[in-house]
């Protein structure tokens, strides 16, 4: 994906936020805190937190959050669901915090999106000592045979190679590194999954998926068509027919430490 591609994906979220809310996962609880092991403190930057998904976590679990999003109606959002945490306008390229003034960086569904050779020294800089990057994504289990079936008839528009177990630790082992020629921040990473669900009907899983960013940025017709088929699967499947169901999956995190 060139440049352009990359940010039309990721600006396409901005129109899609109340929906983004409405039907986006959380995070396993043991895979925030395993990505918080090592930080040297309790104070976290989610970045690129979109609507507060990872950040409700993260309050959760008692951190002091602070989160940085770009686009004003995912932040809109957040400041709704969470108003008593600190969110503010900006981005991982951009962070508009002092120096040394986090102790862990996690980004949940959006390090993909990072220019890193911009990012890597940015979120370098506001992490203390020893302080801990961490990417969280989460995947479809498709070691389960209707979920496979699921992400065949999706297409990797709604799932691409980052959001099953079978490619996303390849995907995303390299993530934080800026870049031929550029000096390295961060060191050697650590990869580990988290069982994870999420309780869904047809039309709500549906639903989850058309806030992927490849079937945003799709044209309506196209659009259209592959949600229609997406929801006759589900509708055949006597898993997801007719009744909620909990939707298996994981949570992959890509850790590593500040140099």
């Amino acid at each position: 994906m060139d440049q352009d591609e990359r940010h039309l994906h990721a600006s396409s979220f901005g129109a899609a936020a109340v929906a983004y809310a409405e039907h986006r996962p959380d995070y396993a609880q043991a895979a925030v805190r395993w990505a918080l092991e090592p930080a040297p403190g309790p104070r976290v930057l989610d970045i690129g937190a979109g609507t507060g998904k990872l950040t409700a976590t993260l309050v959760a679990l008692g951190a002091e959050v602070i989160a940085v999003e770009p686009a004003s109606g995912m932040l809109s959002e957040l400041r709704r669901a969470l108003p008593d945490v600190r969110a503010l306008s900006g981005s991982a390229e951009a962070i508009p915090l002092p120096d040394a003034s986090v102790d862990a960086v996690l980004a949940g569904n959006a390090m993909h999106w990072f220019d890193m050779a911009v990012a890597g020294p940015e979120i370098a800089r506001v992490l203390a000592p020893d302080g801990v990057l961490a990417g969280l994504w989460n995947l479809l289990d498709d070691r389960v045979d209707w979920v496979a079936g699921l992400a065949w008839v999706s297409g990797s528009a709604a799932v691409g190679p980052r959001d099953t177990p079978a490619r996303w630790r390849t995907e995303t082992a390299g993530m934080h590194r800026p870049g031929t020629g550029e000096a390295a921040r961060f060191g050697s990473p650590e990869q580990a999954e988290f069982p994870h669900g999420q309780r869904r009907t047809a039309d709500s899983l549906a639903s989850t998926l058309a806030t992927r960013a490849g079937v945003l940025v799709m044209p309506e017709q196209e659009r259209q068509a592959m949600l229609g088929r997406i929801r006759a699967f589900l509708e055949s499947r006597p898993e997801t027919a007719s009744r909620e169901f909990t939707l298996p999956m994981l949570t992959g995190v890509l850790r590593v430490r500040r140099l």
